[in-house]
Order: C-alpha cells, then sequence, then structure tokens
C-alpha cells in the first residue's frame, strides 16, 4: 500500500469524523448532564420518575426552601377546614423583631394590627418572609416550637428523608441570638437533601395545586408596599431579570443563606409535561438560575413521553396461563393498557416488562379456576429498566404498572364433565401409586 493512498485513507477518515460531529454535535453529550450545584434532581411530575441526580441524597442547608413545609402544612390546613385564608392574627414580639431586623427579609410587619392567614401567606410565598412563617407558625400550633415538631411529623408522613426542620423559615439558628424555637439547639440548622426537596415540592404541587396560583406571582403589594418574587425565572419586567425569564416555570421557592449558598426549587410545565428541579449550594444567585434552565431543557428536550408496549402486549413466555375445571386447559393472558413512560431519547430497547400474578387467584397447582371472563384481572405488569443507573422514583411506591388480564371466556366444565375428569384423575393417581410399587 502506497503512502500517498494511506494519506488519502486517513484524510478520508478525519473528514468523515468531522462530518459526524457537524450532523450530530451531543450525541454523546445528550445521554448525560452536568451541573455546577453540588446536589441536584429532576423529577417528573405525573409519574415521579427521578430523570436525572446528582449526590441527591445528601442533607444540606436549604434556607428558604425549608418554607415549602411551612406552606404545604398551611394548605393542608385550609383543605381540612382547621383554617381559614380570612383568619386574623396579630404579631407576636419575636416575629415582629425578625420583621424589624434588616438582616433578614421582611415586609415590616406591624403589632397591635390584624393580618389575615392570605396576607401573612402570601408575603411568605412571594416575598420569603422570615416572620410571616413565624407568624403562621405561631397561630398554627401556639408556639414555633410546637410548629417545628408538626413539621418533622409532616415531614415523616410524606416520605421525606435526609431531612431536620428546626423553623419555620430557614434561618440558621445562630443567626436568632438565642431566640430559636423551644426543643432546637442554637447552633442547628434546617437540612434536606434535593431528594427529600423534590419530594416535598412534588407533594406541594400534587396534592395542593392552587399552590402555584401563589408561587407564579412576580409581584404583588402587602400593606401597602411593594414585593417582588426572589424567583427571577417568572415573566418579572425588570430588564435585569428578562435574561433568566424561562417558559412554564411557575414556582416554587428560592433560598439562600451563607451556610446554604444559593439553592432553588423550580417547577415548570411545558407541553402538558411538568418537571420538578432541585439545585443546592451554587455560587451565586445568577448561578442558580442558570443550573435550573440547563436541568430543565435536559428534561424538557432529552425525555419525552414514549409507548414502550401497546395494550394487547403478551410475553413470549407467559402468553398464557393453566386453567382449572374449565373447558379450555388454557386462557390467554396480556396488558390491558398501554405503558408508557417519560424516557430519554434512544434508550427505549433498554426496558421490558416482568408479570406479577395474583396468587390468591390460582389453586395449589397454579392454576386459574373457571369459569373466567374476558377481561377479568389476574394480575399487574410492571415497567423494568434494564439499563445502567437508572436513579428510580422520587416515591417507593411509585412504580409504572398495568393491568394483566384475560383475553377471552373460558367456560366451567358441566358437572358430568368434571365427574368424569376426577374419575380420570383418580385411576391415573392410582395407577402412578400402583406402578411406583414395582
Amino acid at each position: 500500500m502506497s503512502k500517498m493512498y494511506k494519506r488519502t485513507v486517513l484524510f478520508s477518515l478525519i473528514v468523515f469524523a468531522m462530518i459526524l460531529s457537524i450532523v450530530a454535535p451531543n450525541s454523546i453529550e445528550a445521554k448525560s448532564m452536568k451541573t455546577k450545584a453540588e446536589s441536584a434532581i429532576i423529577v417528573d411530575v405525573e409519574t415521579g420518575k427521578i430523570l436525572y441526580a446528582k449526590n441527591e441524597n445528601e442533607a444540606l442547608p436549604p434556607a428558604s426552601m425549608t418554607k415549602m413545609m411551612t406552606e404545604y402544612i398551611v394548605l393542608d390546613k385550609i383543605n381540612s377546614g382547621d383554617l381559614k385564608w380570612d383568619d386574623k392574627t396579630q404579631i407576636s414580639d419575636y416575629a415582629y423583631e425578625i420583621s424589624a431586623n434588616n438582616n433578614f427579609s421582611g415586609v415590616g410587619l406591624t403589632q397591635d394590627k390584624d393580618y389575615t392567614v392570605k396576607e401573612l401567606y402570601e408575603a411568605m410565598a412571594i416575598y420569603s418572609d422570615n416572620a410571616t412563617s413565624i407568624a403562621l407558625a405561631e397561630l398554627i400550633s401556639g408556639t414555633e416550637g410546637k410548629f417545628v415538631e408538626l413539621m418533622n411529623e409532616t415531614g415523616e408522613k410524606l416520605g421525606l428523608t435526609d431531612f431536620k426542620f428546626v423553623n419555620s423559615n430557614g434561618l440558621d439558628n445562630k443567626l436568632l441570638d438565642g431566640k430559636h424555637p423551644e426543643g432546637t439547639k442554637a447552633d442547628d440548622t434546617n437540612l434536606l437533601s434535593a431528594k427529600s426537596a423534590a419530594l416535598l415540592a412534588y407533594h406541594l404541587v400534587s396534592d395542593y395545586p392552587e399552590v402555584l396560583e401563589t408561587t407564579s406571582v412576580t409581584n404583588t403589594t402587602f400593606d401597602g408596599l411593594e414585593i417582588t418574587n426572589y424567583n427571577w425565572m417568572l415573566p418579572h419586567d425588570s430588564q435585569n431579570l428578562k435574561q433568566f425569564y424561562y417558559e412554564g416555570v411557575d414556582g416554587l421557592k428560592t433560598g439562600h443563606t451563607d451556610l446554604a449558598g444559593y439553592a432553588f426549587t423550580s417547577t415548570a410545565e411545558k407541553d402538558g409535561q411538568r418537571l420538578i428541579t432541585v439545585v443546592m449550594r451554587t455560587k451565586s444567585v445568577e448561578e442558580r438560575f442558570k443550573e435550573t434552565a440547563r436541568l430543565l431543557d435536559f428534561g424538557f428536550k432529552e425525555f419525552g413521553e414514549v409507548e414502550l408496549f401497546p395494550a394487547g402486549h403478551q410475553l413470549e413466555t407467559e402468553k398464557t396461563l393453566d386453567v382449572s375445571k374449565g373447558k379450555a386447559d388454557k386462557v390467554g393472558i396480556e396488558i390491558a393498557e398501554k405503558i408508557s413512560a417519560p424516557i430519554q431519547k434512544g434508550t427505549e430497547g433498554e426496558y421490558n416488562v416482568s408479570y406479577e400474578i395474583d396468587e390468591s387467584l390460582l389453586n395449589k397447582d397454579g392454576q386459574l379456576e373457571a369459569p373466567i371472563k374476558k377481561g377479568d384481572k389476574v394480575g399487574v405488569a410492571k415497567l423494568i429498566y434494564e439499563g445502567e443507573n437508572d436513579p428510580g422514583y422520587i416515591t417507593e411506591d411509585k412504580t409504572f404498572t398495568v393491568d394483566i388480564v384475560a383475553t377471552e371466556d373460558v367456560e366451567k366444565k358441566n358437572w358430568f364433565s368434571l365427574l368424569m375428569s376426577g374419575i380420570g384423575s383418580f385411576f391415573a393417581s392410582l395407577f402412578t401409586k400402583i406402578t411406583d410399587l414395582f
């Protein structure tokens, strides 16, 4: 082979590689995601599927993202009737002192004045006010310390892991000059993992979607004061903030302290798909929104709802079940409805289904007993991911399952046929026992 020919082949290969990189510039990168946040997560709300996770179980200070739990409890009390939006309360000395501290975000509460739950809640959810969180906590539980107990109990009930609540607003206790809630320590701080923050947000938007009516507000007034939402991804009028706008974002909660860094739990909806993202310990207010945008882009662009298995799909190895006392010895089984899931592009072939037959319907020989009607449920089919590094679901009980049903009717044998079958079985068993003797 001549040197000229070798050079020509090598040059052709290089050109071909360059063409491939131009045609599919992100073909490799599209499979992965990197973020500057210390921990992060993306969750599909409809299914609870985790689409991406980084250090998601690391408990970190969430700062004002703590207020999501206070919001959840307020909405829970409203929906149960224990609290009403027009209920009124006054401001305690402690809440007033926090509100008057210029180091904390505050709306400047006034004592000896009635405030409605709605007013306090909006100041907390929109402006991230700390003192109004305390006022709501005291109204609901009598003291903030008792409210903190309720926060932790609610966290357990919702399935949060890697978390600890020590106050209602997210400030570090050491900033409170010894006036931290009873039952907590002076050096305590709230803790949430990205996964737990996402799970709390998941329950917020799933259980009480009306939360978005408030968290999507960019500007409003409180007691004559104009207040602005710290979520810069909302459609703000300010030219400086418009660069961070992200279509579809309507919540949820920002957070910042020196210890926590800059954190943000977002939610956005696009083309009928809602995502939740969390970033924790980013280095600046700008970075937390830029990293959130990258997560949302990744979730919306790389993942799409795909029909993996159509209704009527059958496993090749489990197309039928044995039948007892029926006019047919077997009955066909199939999935009752299609299985669709938000999956990453190009991974369709990495999914399968497994059957879990309802054993309570089977006799001791593992047979269904006739009569059987077409469409009778006989078990469930679970979606199984057979690829690597599946981050799972935001809740343990969340899995893709659809019913497995019978494909046809199987009538029960009449009494004479059953009698003949019984006699035949008896003599067959007897013959087997006799031959075993010899």
